[in-house]
């Protein structure tokens, strides 16, 4: 998801897959709810270190999206949670997996906790990893040109 997209698109209808978001924050945000099971935009702003402002817009682009929803309670307090399962929160929503085989080069992403040691590592075994494939004389039948794209870096001020 870009910013660009995540405005122009309309929601999809429950149950339908979509892609993960690459903005650090949703990311973030997704952790979090990942390892917490349930946060509000205050409590996800005090553990990430932003504004409870921008964790709030960015659960709601994620919410529009049907990667996160409101539970349902009452008072002020508004907690997200997944809608699919992970350990600390069940899925009240199943997402249905795709009707079709996924693209060998869907996008990947991941949000990662590494010491900066572990991320220079992580860093140069990708580029050691994609060089093999860089400038390669001979090219295998069937190959096609991709895209290569990795960006290892922290999501918040260290």
């Amino acid at each position: 998801m870009t910013e660009e997209t995540d405005l122009t698109q309309p929601p999809l209808p429950p149950g339908v897959r979509r892609p993960l978001p690459d903005h650090p924050v949703r990311l973030a945000l997704l952790d979090l709810l990942a390892e917490a099971g349930t946060v509000t935009s205050t409590g996800a702003a005090a553990r990430l270190g932003l504004s409870s402002g921008l964790c709030s817009f960015h659960l709601r682009q994620l919410a529009r999206y049907g990667l996160v929803e409101e539970v349902p309670q009452g008072g002020r307090a508004r907690p997200w949670r997944l809608r699919w399962a992970t350990d600390a929160a069940p899925a009240p929503h199943p997402v249905h997996p795709p009707a079709e085989p996924a693209d060998p080069a869907e996008p990947f992403t991941a949000v990662l906790h590494l010491t900066p040691a572990e991320a220079a590592e992580l860093t140069r075994r990708i580029e050691e990893l994609v060089g093999r494939y860089v400038g390669r004389e001979h090219r295998p039948r069937g190959a096609r040109p991709y895209a290569a794209a990795a960006r290892i870096v922290p999501l918040l001020p260290g």
